[in-house]
């Protein structure tokens, strides 16, 4: 269990921290911390019990209008602000020495216009554009732009930058320019969410979830791992990835993503992003054993 993870937003939830976390995890993804107590709460515990932190971006809350930077907004001066803030969070963050800093990528969303998209989460319009107000070339330039920030700024800070897909677009799922920007830039890791995945392959009927998840898994430096329910609307989101959930129930297929991924990858961490609130104490141990037997199966561990 050396590449489990468990996570902490908005707070650093200890008794969170006492149930979900086992000896041998690699670490805490924290978001959106709300106090610099939280933080250095979080700081402490790491050392006590010696075990890694990574930060899902923005680790402290209140610094942008938005939870995700924009810096792929068309708003230049939104834009040049948006790069200004990250600078000024990485040089907050070395007091904590993230293994890696993940930002949801692309952001703004770049969405397909003929989708659908009431399921998704958005805080406002200007999280996303349609696919035919951003030009593929364009989409080309500030990825290479940010890839090109990222790189600099990961050999300055000490940090491994992560790109968590969001809504995926043709550019990316039918064309190979993030494969070539990935290969060029190889400080640069993704993570592939599997909930989210689930849901586009379910509203989006150009998009093969799996499909993707092969196309990239040997990119993937960590998966965040729920499950959610997909029927005639969105139900259970974040819920635990139990070994009894069927895709035939509208669940995610966990046991097939996961070894999609293993075929490519093994090194990728496992987050798991979901409520455990809503499981027992054995439901909790009985999810991280599948999960581990699972990946286990392909001798990774």
């Amino acid at each position: 269990m050396n590449r489990f993870m468990i996570g902490h937003f908005g707070k650093f939830d200890k008794d969170k921290q006492i149930r979900d976390f086992k000896d041998g995890f690699f670490g805490v993804e924290a978001c959106l911390l709300e106090s610099e107590k939280d933080i250095d709460n979080l700081i402490f515990e790491s050392r006590e019990k010696n075990f890694n932190i990574a930060v899902h971006f923005p680790l402290r809350s209140g610094g942008l209008k938005l939870r995700d930077a924009q810096f792929m907004s068309k708003d230049l001066d939104f834009k040049k602000y948006t790069y200004e803030h990250m600078e000024k969070e990485l040089l907050y963050l070395t007091k904590i020495k993230p293994k890696y800093i993940l930002f949801h990528y692309p952001k703004p969303v770049l969405l397909d216009c003929e989708v659908n998209w009431t399921n998704w989460r958005f805080a406002d319009k200007t999280e996303y554009y349609y696919d035919n107000e951003y030009t593929y070339e364009e989409f080309l330039y500030q990825s290479e732009e940010l890839f090109k920030w990222l790189t600099e700024k990961s050999n300055t800070y000490n940090f491994t930058p992560v790109l968590e897909f969001d809504a995926l677009n043709r550019y990316i799922y039918e064309n190979n320019g993030l494969f070539d920007l990935l290969e060029r830039y190889s400080k640069i890791r993704l993570c592939l969410d599997i909930a989210r995945l689930h849901l586009q392959d379910k509203i989006d009927e150009n998009f093969n979830a799996y499909e993707v998840t092969r196309r990239y898994a040997k990119y993937a430096e960590v998966i965040h791992l729920s499950n959610v329910r997909v029927k005639d609307n969105l139900q259970n989101n974040h819920y635990p990835a139990l070994r009894g959930l069927k895709s035939d129930d509208g669940w995610a297929d966990i046991e097939k993503y996961l070894r999609i991924i293993t075929e490519e990858n093994n090194e990728f961490k496992i987050l798991f992003e979901h409520r455990s609130d809503l499981i027992s104490d054995e439901e909790l141990n009985d999810c991280y054993q599948w999960i581990r037997e699972l990946i286990m199966r392909e001798d990774i561990m």
